[in-house]
């Protein structure tokens, strides 16, 4: 927290100098460092060297008027209680994804983890910066009543569909499987007739292996290796449309936040636009290095999920999007202003891609 209150100190200086008005100024004040406690939700992994990273561009731009000690997982609080720990100022910030916090409101878990209107996560953060999302977003906290500020930031690939017992080559085989996933997903998978448990990441391993669950997914090839996915199952499938898009959220108490100089609050919001890039820059080689050691050096087999299980994804998705669009009119106002951007954003898109695969097979071989 910051150790000299700004308000108080400019109000000071005014008054010094209002009161030597005609003589020499009044000397300036040392201000001390502003310091912040943000924790994560990472106990380890790639996702706490993002938070890290993130962590490490604040500091080094403020020039130490500013610092952030990040702590890792469960070290004031457990990670479902991590935003109401900013709120009250128990945490200065936390580094999570709004799937996390999907119990106050499911649209939550359409800043990240929503339905896929043929975009991906790098389009749902266009719709965040100038598609109206973060003015929703803003308007969701004050209908909660959350005294935060959040910045979101590095926008991941698709989510695998995860780890089975056995190769799933139609929608039928996951019928009344036991599987764990979070967010808006489980209401999807549930309506594909999966029996869904919402577990931490580092319990989906211990679950799988003593059968509380029948498969499961995290996020990437370099966690579900880091967790020992590959020990208690050798079916892995990539691609999948119950999380396609999802991205870091980065928390502060709004009244910590406000109290900051202007210069230090845009230190932190430019500092996660920049750990977007860093974050595919990074994370895409690791996932790539990573899930070729699955295959090759684990034994892993890797299938692309078939198109069949992905269309009853999505017709579930509009199941569910619907049975909540018709309980909630918030939920369905913020589903339609991602309609407006993808419809456009994607047209465009759409029409002006190659096809990179075609590249990559004339290059490298199917």
């Amino acid at each position: 927290m910051e150790n000299v209150d700004r308000r108080k100190f400019l109000g000071g200086a005014a008054l010094a100098a209002t009161a030597s008005a005609g003589g020499l100024a009044a000397p300036a004040l040392a201000q001390s460092a502003t310091n912040l406690k943000m924790q994560a939700a990472w106990g380890g992994g790639i996702f706490l060297e993002n938070a890290q990273a993130y962590v490490q561009r604040v500091n080094d731009m403020a020039g130490g008027a500013l610092n952030i000690e990040l702590l890792p997982v469960d070290a004031v609080v457990k990670t479902s209680q991590m935003q109401d720990a900013v709120h009250r100022g128990i945490l200065d910030a936390c580094h999570y994804v709004p799937a996390y916090w999907y119990s106050k409101s499911p649209t939550a878990s359409l800043f990240g983890t929503g339905p896929c209107f043929g975009w991906s996560s790098q389009e749902v953060l266009g719709w965040v910066h100038y598609g109206g999302g973060q003015e929703l977003f803003n308007e969701l906290m004050a209908e909660l009543r959350l005294n935060v500020v959040s910045f979101f930031n590095s926008p991941m690939p698709a989510q695998p569909l995860g780890w089975f017992k056995e190769q799933i080559t139609d929608a039928a085989q996951m019928d009344g499987l036991k599987y764990r996933t979070v967010g808006l997903a489980a209401d999807v998978l549930l309506e594909m007739g999966m029996s869904v448990v919402q577990l931490p990441g580092g319990e989906i391993q211990p679950a799988m292996k003593s059968g509380l669950i029948d498969a499961a997914e995290f996020n990437n090839p370099t966690s579900d290796r880091d967790f020992g996915m590959q020990d208690v199952s050798k079916h892995y499938h990539l691609a999948s449309f119950h999380q396609s898009q999802e991205f870091f959220e980065i928390s502060f108490n709004r009244d910590t936040y406000e109290s900051l100089a202007p210069e230090l609050q845009a230190i932190l919001r430019y500092a996660s636009e920049a750990e977007s890039s860093n974050f595919y820059w990074h994370n895409t080689k690791r996932y790539a290095e990573d899930l070729i050691t699955l295959r090759d050096q684990e034994g892993v087999n890797v299938y692309r999920t078939p198109d069949s299980v992905m269309k009853a994804q999505l017709e579930a998705w509009d199941i569910v999007v619907d049975r909540i669009s018709g309980e909630d009119p918030f939920f369905a106002r913020v589903i339609e202003s991602q309609k407006a951007y993808a419809e456009v954003v994607m047209n465009y898109l759409n029409l002006n891609q190659p096809n990179y695969q075609l590249a990559y097979e004339h290059t490298f071989g199917s």
